[in-house]
């Protein structure tokens, strides 16, 4: 359904947070999120379904940590695949309840383990543990197994594998979030190729999360220049999260998401949404800035930063010249 959606040539919406709503809704500090697939199926289908009445073309399934590495924390790991079952069924009873097409996206985080040489997992463990979890997702009825907040090459490759292995189309995200780039140093034009060489290749790829919407669209303005016809996926925090007492707040209001969406598509993006901080309000305000967009010409970094805001964590280079210009002053 992705391809056919994408197929359309419009942008399509991705929906919000998932951990941030579901905060808001009771879910409590060290509870598993994904848990209440079981215990709170109203919840989690509520969710999904303010999401979609906010004009989300694409749900993500709250399955984030539902592999068994992480659930491992709750001593849930007997149960990765019926928790990965359920949350695709219950984004599925919301997506066919829409009244017109809303793709169901398995939601498949990063394993939370390192992989050797570095860490405790190997690559084909990495595979099998992704296995297990896009299985779940494929039998619940997602149509796609969205691969996100990614950060090492080893396991974006082990998740794409995975997927490969379980017939399942599948996306891919990654979190530019250390000076322009993932945490384990992949930059935005060599994740763009690493993943177009896999086979089969992502139906679509990008950033998702970080550290501002403003960090996230300059990393698809890297992505983009030399891959003019790549599906790309841009879904930004609300802003920049902000500790406010023991709580993280967002400084992005719903208008700054609204603007955000709008200069996305011109950054290159063909699947817009939001990640941690992004309530409905969020994404009805970015269903309302990509219906009333213009398209103009491709922005640079300078224009992003002047429409959203300062960078959080800019490339090494620039923050060298920008501590030098603070020296001369």
């Amino acid at each position: 359904m992705l391809q056919t959606l994408l197929a359309e040539g419009r942008p399509l919406l991705a929906d919000g947070a998932t951990g941030t709503n579901l905060f808001a809704m009771g879910l409590t500090s060290g509870d598993s999120p994904e848990l209440w697939n079981a215990v709170h199926p109203d919840r989690t289908q509520a969710l999904h379904r303010a999401f979609v009445d906010a004009g989300s073309d694409i749900i993500l399934t709250n399955s984030f940590g539902a592999n068994r590495r992480r659930l491992m924390l709750h001593g849930l790991e007997a149960r990765t695949r019926e928790l990965n079952r359920l949350a695709a069924q219950n984004a599925r009873k919301v997506a066919d309840s829409a009244g017109r097409p809303v793709v169901v996206a398995g939601s498949v985080g990063p394993t939370g383990d390192l992989i050797a040489p570095l860490g405790p997992l190997s690559e084909d463990e990495a595979v099998e543990v992704f296995v297990e979890q896009i299985e779940g997702l494929r039998e619940g009825g997602a149509d796609v197994a969205w691969i996100e907040t990614m950060s090492a090459a080893e396991e974006i490759r082990a998740a794409a594998l995975a997927a490969a292995k379980c017939g399942m189309p599948y996306t891919i995200t990654a979190s530019f979030d250390t000076a322009g780039r993932t945490m384990m140093g992949v930059a935005p034009a060599a994740f763009g190729a690493l993943v177009e060489a896999f086979d089969p290749a992502p139906i679509a790829y990008g950033a998702n999360c970080g550290v501002g919407a403003s960090d996230l669209l300059a990393a698809i303005l890297a992505m983009s220049p030399g891959r003019p016809g790549a599906p790309l996926i841009a879904k930004a925090n609300a802003g920049v999260p902000q500790w406010h007492g023991t709580h993280i707040h967002y400084s992005g209001a719903p208008e700054l998401m609204a603007t955000y969406a709008g200069l996305a598509v011109d950054c290159g993006a063909r699947i817009i949404g939001g990640c941690c901080g992004n309530t409905p309000a969020h994404v009805a305000a970015m269903r309302r800035g990509l219906d009333a967009h213009e398209p103009s010409a491709r922005p640079d970094v300078e224009a992003v930063v002047a429409a959203l805001g300062a960078l959080v964590a800019p490339p090494a280079a620039e923050a060298t010249v920008r501590t030098r210009r603070r020296e001369r002053a």
